[in-house]
Order: C-alpha cells, then structure tokens, then sequence
C-alpha cells in the first residue's frame, strides 16, 4: 500500500522550502520594523473560542471546522484563523497590563475543510499581524500600509488596494436589515447558500463568487449610506492617512469579510491572477472581539495574508535562485575519509555549505555525485594529496583546477570559497 497526502494538504518540497523561508524572514524584518512582535499560539483551541468569536453562522464554524472531542467530551478545534488565538492570547496573559498598545504577530499553519482550488488548500499557512488598544484610523492606515509595504518588499507587483467601512454594530444593524429586505425580493436568484445567508447573515452574500449572486447584489443598497457619523469620520480619516502616503486605493462598497467580528474598516489587497479566489490579504478592524472573549473592551484591528497564495505568485512574477553546495569533498581512502570529515564539518561551522560522501566510493563516481548537487568546487584528496601536502582544488563552472595546501585547509578554503562568491 502507498500512502499519499490527504486531499487538500500538502507537502512542501525541499526545493520550495526556500522561498518559505524568505518569506517568512521578509515577514519578521519588516513587521520588527513596524515595531510588531512574534506570538506563537498553539494550534488546538477550544471550540467555543471560534464559534462565539467567529460566529455560530458563518462557514467557517458551521462548515469548515476540524473538531474533535477529548477524553472528557470537550469540543477541541484546530485553528481555522489566527486572530481569535491571538485575543485568547492576550486577555488569558494580561499581555495589555504591560503595554496599552500591543502589536503582535504570528506565523503558522490553518486548518479549514473547504474545496481544494489554486493556492488554497485545507491545510494553509498565514502571516497575520494584529494591534491592539488604539481605536483610532491611524492604527488602520498602519496596518495597511505594513501590509502593502510587506508585498512591494517581497516583490510583488500589480496588486489593487480595496476598502470599505462596515459601520459599527448599532449602524450596520440599520443596514443590515434593508440589505435583507432587498434580498428577499430577489431570493429566487441567490444560489442556496445565499438564500440561507439572507436570513442568518446578509452580508456573506456579498462574499459569494456565483455569478447570480454577484449579479443580484450589484443593485444591493450601499452600506457607506447608512454608516453613522462617527464611523464616517473614522473612514474618512483612514482615507486621508493612505492619500497622505502615497497608496492608492478603490472604495468598494460591496467588500465584506468572511467572519462575524469586524466592525469599520474593512480591506483587501487583491491581484487578479488567482481566479475567482483573489485576494492575497484582508483585514480590517474588530473592536468588540477582545470584550466578546472575556477580556476588557479594547479595540483591534489586524490583517491576514495567506503563503501559499504568495509562494504561486512569486512563481510567476520570477525564477527564485536555487541554491547549491558550495564545495564538495572527494575523499579517497580511509586516511584521506578521516581527514575529510572532520573539514567538511569545521567548515559547516563557519556557514559554508559541504557535501562528502557518507561511504566509500571511486573518484567517478564521486564527481557525479558532486555534478549532480551542483557544487561550485571540488576538493579532491587522496593518499598521493596526504603525502605531497597538496590538495585538487576543481571549479565545476570552469572547468579548471588548481593546487591547495593541505596545512591549515580550512582557513585556506574559507578563504578561497569566500572571494569566488565576491
């Protein structure tokens, strides 16, 4: 029997790891930048945690959730998102007793059982960066501008800025109910999911990707009339914040988010080259969920951004170098093995890459070996090389080779290594 990955998970490949890496270090430089710090919640969490901070009706928790039950008949779930870990993480620590402002971050894996489709996957990885303890538009803006700031590092381009207010809980309620009336009348064209949102959660229909719907909607009443003035004046002021940073952005009355939380400001960064599933980040501001988790009423506001979406543009956009060995040792007799072993690992130390041959083997085929990795030099050692003192020194790209002392090698080859590469 041959075992394979479960659909919708998946392996990354050596060969792909370094692109994970690069985004994942770009991510902890610039968010350090910001001022951001690193969190590390665990991957299981209660249940309760997601269904009353996401919402008993959104997808997520009505559809989408891996739960399971433990020796004692508690609900334990893995993560779908992040944020509500990372509220969880703040009120159970009183993480805003040693800052009013808190600016966090997190990197890790999601699990969600959703259909697999071009960068998504039911096991997916996200950056998500949150502040807490400011209720102003300038912690929006910074959020944003982080963000966008994140991608243009990373060098993505052609990406689209979208925002949108959603209006407090007592504005959009107003809403809310006219967006419902407005569905009703139309309900025989919404899909079934759609039909069932209009009576548990409106909004979600905007989110739909069914051409009907999309279709249906576009008539929709705007949100943007009937939020209240204070929330307008936050909106605005978001607004002014990007237009003073030089970011351009579309205000786009018909984006939602996935998930019952955000109040206010609303955004996604999309790009139109992951089909219907665009957007590469979204966020917004949650002012209500740390009291809903028991903690005190402190505002939030935050963004996730999704690596696997990144990794499949970054494909496209350009060739990701691929690193290879710097040197390989090919060590002839068990003398000359001995010796080799140990250099190879001093060299290690000092962050050179080396590759030997782990059993004995012929000149031939270690050469091959060495062709194969795409070692840049070879040092070939033998008993003939022990005894005159003198190793080969071969450069694979030019074909050439040259005489190295063997007294003090591994200074002598760090030093060699280290002006080849500039």
């Amino acid at each position: 029997m041959e075992f394979t990955t479960i659909k919708g998970f998946k392996d990354i490949l050596p060969e792909d790891v370094e692109t994970w890496q690069r985004l994942e270090s770009e991510a902890r430089r610039v968010f350090h930048s910001f001022g951001f710090k690193e969190i590390r919640p665990p991957l299981l969490e209660r249940t309760e945690l997601f269904s009353r901070g996401i919402g008993q009706e959104t997808d997520i928790v009505s559809k989408e959730m891996y739960t399971l039950k433990d020796s004692k008949g508690r609900g334990l779930t893995l993560r779908p998102e992040a944020t509500a870990s990372v509220v969880r993480a703040y009120v159970q620590h009183r993480l805003y007793l040693k800052n009013p402002i808190q600016k966090l971050f997190t990197i890790g894996p999601m699990f969600r059982h959703e259909r697999p489709q071009k960068g998504r996957f039911r096991q997916f990885h996200q950056i998500n960066a949150e502040i807490f303890g400011d209720p102003g538009s300038r912690s929006d803006a910074d959020i944003i501008i982080m963000a966008m700031f994140f991608l243009e590092t990373i060098g993505l381009s052609g990406l689209g800025l979208h925002i949108n207010s959603l209006g407090c809980h007592k504005c959009r309620d107003s809403f809310k109910k006219e967006l419902k009336e407005y569905l009703i009348q139309k309900i025989h064209a919404l899909c079934l999911d759609c039909q069932r949102r209009t009576e548990t959660n409106p909004l979600r229909v905007f989110d739909c990707k069914v051409d009907t719907c999309k279709e249906t909607v576009s008539g929709a009443p705007s949100i943007l009339d009937y939020i209240c003035e204070d929330c307008q004046e936050h909106f605005e002021s978001v607004q002014s914040y990007l237009e003073s940073s030089g970011i351009p952005f579309v205000l786009n009355h018909k984006l939602v988010r996935g998930l019952d939380y955000y109040t206010r400001t609303t955004f996604e960064i999309q790009t139109d080259r992951l089909g219907a599933q665009n957007a590469v980040t979204g966020g917004g501001r949650y002012d209500g969920l740390v009291k809903l988790l028991g903690g005190p009423d402190h505002p939030g506001t935050g963004f996730a951004m999704g690596i696997e979406r990144l990794v499949a543009l970054l494909d496209e956009d350009a060739e990701q170098e691929v690193r290879t060995p710097d040197l390989f040792v090919a060590a002839l007799g068990d003398t000359a093995e001995k010796k080799a072993f140990n250099w190879v690992n001093d060299l290690r130390r000092t962050g050179i890459w080396v590759e030997t041959e782990y059993s004995s083997k012929g000149l031939k085929a270690q050469m091959k070996r060495a062709g194969r990795l795409g070692a840049r030099k070879v040092l070939i050692v033998g008993e003939d090389e022990l005894a005159s003192g003198k190793g080969i020194l071969r450069d694979m790209e030019k074909k050439v080779q040259e005489e190295v002392e063997l007294q003090n090698i591994v200074n002598n080859l760090k030093g060699i290594l280290k002006e080849s590469t500039g």
